[in-house]
């Protein structure tokens, strides 16, 4: 068999025809001579024996899963030549990091998302010890000290003392504090269970998605959030994992969050980042909270170093009553937006507790928790209050306050305020009444871990995530789409009544700057420094006097004496 033969059977392709087409024959006519009938069948034959053995080949090496592969990278390659079309005439117009964004979630949104969902908390309360039963039966021989408490009349006006002051407010004795507890939590209306998402990789599928740590949820999820149902998987921050502050970003020690997980009935949190506050001592704590009530504060790792170049954190890392959390891996550049992941995330944070009271860092609490509890959840039959603001009632008045004292840029604002009126915000009047106010002062947060305050503080993050860091804005919006769908209300007190149990102390550094001035005006410059300037001012001499008139400033001097004999004194 010649060569030209042996080349019709084992060409690369199996065709003499594609290697023409290619330019390796160059004489057509060679190609007719050398195509005899039976070389055509004993090809026939060849390729006849050869099919079995490639259908063989294709099921045992899985080609097919291949193939699919293959037409999937087929796929987003057409999908990025595509948004690259799109954007080819404005991408030279933006900056790098606008378009990297733009074209990020365009091309993340064409790759599937591994979305899991992370297991309820399934932790059974322990039951209630034998002294808090005995005291339960008591309770009711105890009588009420509020039942006819009433607010006195505001005290005169004062102009040196301008701004809001605090009120009476009427507390129990902590022993009946105690005994009203709650034995069984509250009922959560609508919403029985309530899970989180899980995603490893997030994916950005929209230009205002959110961060990382969030999720990037999407406008349909968030949507579909405030859809109040049975059960609700929502995004609620940490997810990189299902059990937060391991991995997740916002980083805790382990054996920090092993105590973390343990029950508790109560518990008062902080948080300081970025150096940015003073820790306050709380104040008039009883026996029963000093034994019962840990009081957890968080920081990052530029506060926990000041806290330990200042001797302040013992060894037991603790500063007081107050035991310090170490968070590494903060999700954010800014020290207040981390601020607001224990402020609003503490049920994922403490899966195992009851009742919560937050605070901020530069605030010091001087009432006992449990009669803070008593007084604004128990008493008012609520499991969620927050003060409302001493001034302003409005979100849009709130707006234009936050962007006059330059609190955030004002376009980020502005975007914020456009998209809630879009969905219907409009300002605060009468007509929403029993709704005493849009506006919170945030700084203060009381709660009872329940399915319902659990979903609105998880959906007060996402907003936070999604647009500004200032959480007055997006407070009503989150607490209006939850009161439209099921029978819920939150107990928004007076500003008056929150300054009564905490005191509000100045944020570090303006305490620095007001000290560094006291010290000036203690302690004057010394003589010598005006020694270097160049200015001499006259001095004044007093004239001569003559006889005369010495004898009259003698009278007027002995006149005086005796008359501050008689009893003025200075």
């Amino acid at each position: 068999m010649t060569g030209w033969s042996l080349g019709l059977r084992t060409g690369s392709d199996g065709s003499l025809q594609q290697l023409a087409q290619n330019g390796v024959l160059h004489s057509p006519s060679s190609f007719v001579l050398r195509k005899t009938p039976k070389t055509s069948l004993s090809g026939s034959r060849e390729k006849e024996r050869c099919l079995p053995s490639i259908c063989r080949f294709l099921v045992r090496r899985q080609v097919g899963m291949l193939i699919l592969v293959a037409f999937a990278l087929l796929a987003f390659v057409a999908g990025f030549s595509m948004v690259n079309k799109d954007d080819a005439s404005r991408s030279s117009e933006l900056d790098f990091k606008e378009w990297f964004e733009n074209n990020t979630y365009h091309l993340s949104a064409l790759l599937p998302r591994k979305v899991m969902v992370c297991g309820e908390n399934t932790a059974q309360l322990p039951p209630p010890n034998a002294s808090a039963m005995i005291l339960a039966k008591d309770s009711i021989a105890f009588p009420d000290p509020c039942r006819n408490f009433a607010f006195p009349p505001p005290p005169p006006g004062d102009r040196r003392r301008i701004g809001p002051r605090p009120c009476p407010v009427c507390y129990i004795p902590v022993e009946q504090v105690i005994a009203r507890m709650p034995r069984v939590p509250s009922a959560s209306p609508g919403l029985q269970h309530l899970t989180y998402f899980h995603e490893q990789i997030p994916m950005k599928t929209e230009p205002h998605g959110g961060s990382e740590f969030g999720g990037y949820p999407s406008l349909e999820e968030r949507n579909a959030s405030f859809d109040i149902k049975e059960s609700m998987t929502v995004h609620c921050g940490f997810v990189k994992g299902c059990r937060p502050g391991d991995r997740t970003g916002f980083d805790i020690d382990a054996a920090d969050l092993k105590e973390m997980e343990q029950f508790h009935e109560v518990i008062v949190a902080s948080a300081i980042f970025g150096n940015y506050d003073v820790i306050q001592q709380p104040k008039n704590a009883g026996e029963i909270a000093r034994e019962n009530v840990p009081f957890y504060m968080f920081v990052d790792e530029e506060t926990e170093a000041y806290l330990k170049n200042s001797s302040i954190l013992d060894s037991r890392n603790r500063v007081g009553l107050w035991r310090i959390i170490l968070v590494r891996n903060v999700p954010y550049s800014d020290a207040r937006r981390n601020g607001k992941v224990p402020k609003l995330l503490l049920h994922r944070l403490f899966p195992n507790v009851r009742y919560s009271i937050w605070i901020d860092g530069k605030l010091q609490l001087v009432v006992d928790p449990y009669q803070i509890l008593e007084r604004f959840l128990w008493r008012q039959n609520a499991t969620f209050a927050i003060s409302r603001h001493y001034r302003r009632f409005d979100v849009f008045e709130e707006a234009e306050a936050n962007k006059a004292a330059g609190k955030y840029d004002n376009v980020s604002i502005d975007h914020q305020i456009g998209f809630y009126r879009k969905e219907g915000l409009t300002a605060y009047s009468e007509a929403k009444l029993p709704i005493t106010s849009d506006v919170p002062e945030g700084c203060v947060i009381i709660k009872e871990h329940i399915p319902i305050t659990n979903l609105f503080t998880c959906l007060w993050f996402n907003e936070v995530d999604r647009f500004t860091s200032r959480d007055q804005l997006s407070f009503s919006t989150v607490r209006d789409k939850l009161m439209a769908k099921v029978s819920w209300n939150i107990n928004m007190f007076l500003d008056c009544e929150r300054r009564n149990f905490v005191i509000q102390a100045y944020h570090r550094d303006l305490l620095e700057q007001r000290a560094h001035m006291t010290v000036v005006r203690v302690h004057p410059p010394p003589a010598v420094v005006r020694d270097h300037f160049s200015i001499k001012f006259p001095v004044r001499r007093n004239p001569k006097r003559g006889r005369g008139d010495r004898k009259s400033n003698s009278r007027r001097h002995r006149k005086v004496g005796s008359g501050s004999r008689g009893g003025s004194t200075f």
